[in-house]
Parts: structure tokens; sequence; C-alpha cells
């Protein structure tokens, strides 16, 4: 029996009672879930796992989100992976930033788990 391949998702985030949170939610929704809390090794693994989604918080140690989000969309490598920016920059111009350079969503925390599930799996459904 040939068993489908679980969708990937890389979470890019530095807290870590919110990356066992979402990781453990996503993996009972039926997703495999690779970390990260390096802002300077997200774009490196994104390159080498080419996951379906990123989930990536913008004030990360070592380089911010929004430097990922430019360095992500400028590689042809990982310009299509869909991104979800999840942070707790909840001002109008974060929100902006993080769009005009590439963010196909954007959720503040605090967030709902249901929230974040949803909108993992249409991304992954628009982008697959």
């Amino acid at each position: 029996m040939n068993k489908a391949r679980k969708p990937i998702v890389l979470l890019a985030e530095d807290e870590p009672n919110i990356t066992f949170s979402l990781s453990f939610i996503l993996e009972r929704a039926g997703f495999e879930v690779q970390t990260t809390s390096d802002g300077a090794q997200v774009e490196s693994q994104a390159r080498s796992m080419l996951p379906d989604v990123l989930i990536l918080d913008l004030m990360l140690p070592n380089k911010s989100g929004f430097d990922v989000l430019r360095d992500i969309r400028k590689s042809k490598e990982t310009a299509h992976i869909p991104i979800l920016v999840l942070s707790a920059k909840a001002q109008e111009r974060d929100l902006q930033r993080a769009k005009d350079n590439g963010a196909n969503q954007y959720m503040t925390k605090p967030f709902s788990n249901a929230e974040v599930v949803k909108t993992v799996q249409e991304l992954v459904a628009q982008h697959s």
C-alpha cells in the first residue's frame, strides 16, 4: 500500500511554547513539521526541504522575518513556497510590509489553533 506523503510545514518560531503547541496541532492535523528558531537558518532549510508551507515569525534572532521573507521570495528555488506570517506585530504597517514582501497570509498572536490549521490547509490546497 502506497501512503500519500504528508504535507511538510517549516515552522520558524523562537518561542519554545509556541513551537511546541503549533507542532502538536499541525501534526495532529496530518502535517509533518520541521522547526527552526534561528532567522539565519530559515532560508537554507527552506531550500533544502522545500516545505509545502512556511510559518514565519517576524521577530527571530540573527535575521528578521521581514528579511527572511524578502530573501525567500528573491530565490527562484524558494519563491513558490506559501508563507504564513504569524507575529505579535499587529500594526497595519507590519501587515502591509509583510504582504509587500510576499507573505500569502498574516495572522497575529495570540492566534486560534483552528484558524492556523485551516489557513495552512488552504495554503497547501492552493499551491499543490
